[in-house]
């Protein structure tokens, strides 16, 4: 139930697939833990089935064989709902505090109101987030263009959540944190097809739900929390696309005489697998994360990318002998067309509502100023909105005036410094020795699940290059995703929070690594992988011992989030607690 991966699993795609003995680089890579895979059927290779919980665990608890089968089946959704119901309390409690513009929300929420009341964004005046915070209605949206540097997806959302609940904190950050809530039962979801494990994907979901910086993003009208939705749900997709595909593969191999699947290398380079679906969703997802911010096209590349060579896994597995061939001839053109023409037409209909008005900022460029240009064969709207993306990347590239608050990618994982998006000090307060008290909404990740990531990160990379485990190749990929392209642009501005986007993945490394802690289930072929004999009592020993030590570091997590609570909820406590929390200099 706790292990990365069911036996039948366990190194998929980790060699030849026709079971033949490793060669001598994979020999050489034993030294370093390479272990080549063991004699799995291969169906259970290309389509792997999930673990079940063992007889024992319903035994001690005392749940009849029936009952316990009936609550198996509710678990896939069951769990990932009740992780998702707590998630979703805590975003939601006392959504509306602060009552203030804390931080960017102050163009980011008076932008989505104006996009959704007249199509565009409008130029506001200064001063006037008081005057909202104290009677929206009393506040004209502006008719002025205003210049702004952010496709309109992320907007549109936000001001949703306005037109239901009005031009308030709360209406305002409530769609961010409908997104916040769901992407927990997303995480809960994918982790449990990535690791076949209900209880592994539960878990994934209860890290994100405790991650401080998803917290904190998951109730603030910004826009990153935004983009790592659509960036997990178009991950999601892809990992369905996966099972799919692999399961079509598998279900036209042959059978022998004895019932076994066996690899055909005529039917693995030449079955073409149909209709995909879930990558064109994938698609889809990919090019509202771009439209919501630009660094969704970084993933859009990474996960294309991605996605190809899944395929060439799963044609080599299948008998292919020439499998980038043959995902050259069948699938790459497929790939492609599902994901980037998708995306970026999906990223043009964003833009809907500045094409079909006449008043959005460099709307009538190309009849004004672009009209001598060699590209007048094109629509006028075509030609400003190219304008207008070429001026906003000018800025983003530009953007290096200083922040109290900017920090280097390289000190995001140690979290070495947060945003502060919020403080206020409250005089004569009774209970600190400095009569102060202090509120404050810091955006930082709970400590502990980020210190411990950074370990689960090195036991990813070294899962993936010398157990060839591709589940770990996709979650480095995700982070990768996310973190890597900031590095091009270190002397631009940037913060700690634009980090939100890959936590996710972050949460499945630490689930990984967690599920090694507690170790595989005590079959046959985790205890030949563990060097154990039959009957030798020492794998139960270890798994008893690892499940110990993973409760302690969830535990742990869990209370380090609890701890820095009122650090990410705004809550007034004497600022002698605040110090406290302050665990670094560089998080004041």
């Amino acid at each position: 139930m706790t292990s990365t991966a069911p036996e039948t699993q366990r190194g998929q795609d980790a060699g030849d697939p026709l079971g033949e003995q490793p060669t001598s680089w994979q020999r050489r890579l034993r030294r370093f833990g390479h272990v080549p895979r063991p004699e799995t059927p291969l169906r259970d290779r290309l389509d792997p089935p999930y673990t079940r919980p063992g007889r024992q665990v319903w035994s001690v608890l005392a749940v009849p064989p029936h009952v316990a089968d009936r609550l198996v089946r509710w678990s896939g959704w069951g769990g990932p709902l009740l992780i998702t119901l707590v998630a979703g309390l805590l975003r939601f409690w006392k959504l509306d505090r602060p009552h203030a513009v804390i931080f960017d929300e102050t163009y980011y929420a008076k932008d989505a109101w104006a996009l959704v009341n007249q199509g565009y964004e409008g130029s506001w005046p200064k001063d006037v987030d008081k005057l909202i915070l104290k009677d929206p209605s009393s506040v004209p949206i502006p008719t002025d263009p205003g210049y702004v540097v952010h496709p309109p997806v992320g907007k549109w959302i936000i001001g949703f959540g306005e037109q239901l609940f009005g031009f308030t904190p709360f209406g305002w950050r409530f769609m961010v944190a409908v997104l916040g809530t769901v992407s927990v039962l997303l995480l809960c979801r994918i982790g449990r097809r990535l690791f076949r494990s209900t209880f592994l994907g539960c878990l994934a979901g209860l890290l994100l739900a405790v991650d401080g910086l998803h917290f904190v993003m998951s109730r603030t009208a910004l826009l990153d929390l935004i983009v790592m939705f659509f960036v997990l749900a178009a991950f999601g997709c892809l990992v369905v696309d996966r099972d799919r595909a692999r399961r079509r593969l598998a279900d036209a191999l042959p059978v022998d005489a004895e019932g076994v699947l066996r690899p055909d290398a005529r039917i693995a380079e030449t079955l073409r697998l149909g209709w995909r679906p879930w990558r064109l969703a994938a698609g889809v997802m990919l090019g509202l994360a771009f439209a919501t911010k630009w660094n969704g096209l970084y993933v859009l590349a990474a996960f294309g990318l991605m996605t190809v060579l899944w395929d060439v896994g799963a044609r080599r597995t299948a008998g292919a002998v020439k499998p980038y061939m043959a995902v050259l001839r069948r699938d790459l053109v497929p790939a492609f067309v599902s994901t980037v023409p998708v995306a970026i037409v999906t990223y043009v209909v964003s833009w809907t509502g500045w094409i079909v008005t006449d008043k959005g900022y460099y709307r009538n460029w190309a009849a004004t100023e672009g009209k001598n240009s060699s590209w007048n064969w094109l629509p006028d709207w075509l030609r400003s909105l190219w304008h207008y993306e070429n001026q906003v990347y000018d800025f983003h590239v530009g953007l290096t005036s200083g922040h109290t608050y900017e920090s280097n990618p390289w000190s995001w994982l140690v979290l070495g410094r947060p945003v502060s998006y919020f403080y206020e000090e409250q005089a004569g307060c009774k209970e600190s020795t400095t009569g102060k008290c202090a509120s404050e909404v810091l955006a930082i990740g709970t400590p502990l699940l980020w210190w411990l990531a950074c370990f689960a990160l090195a036991y990813v990379v070294w899962r993936w290059l010398f157990r060839r485990d591709w589940r770990a190749g996709a979650i480095a990929c995700g982070v990768a995703a996310g973190w890597v392209p900031w590095f091009f642009y270190q002397e631009r501005t940037i913060f700690l929070f634009y980090a939100v986007v890959f936590v996710p993945f972050l949460c499945l490394a630490v689930t990984m690594l967690l599920g090694a802690i507690v170790g595989p289930a005590a079959g046959q072929g985790a205890r030949a992988e563990l060097g154990l004999t039959s009957g030798d009592p020492t794998g139960e020993r270890r798994r008893t011992l690892g499940a110990i030590a993973a409760g302690v570091l969830v535990l742990l997590i869990v209370w380090n989030f609890i701890y820095f609570w009122p650090l990410y909820t705004g809550t007034s406590i004497p600022e002698d607690l605040w110090r406290d929390r302050m665990w670094l200099d560089t998080w004041v």
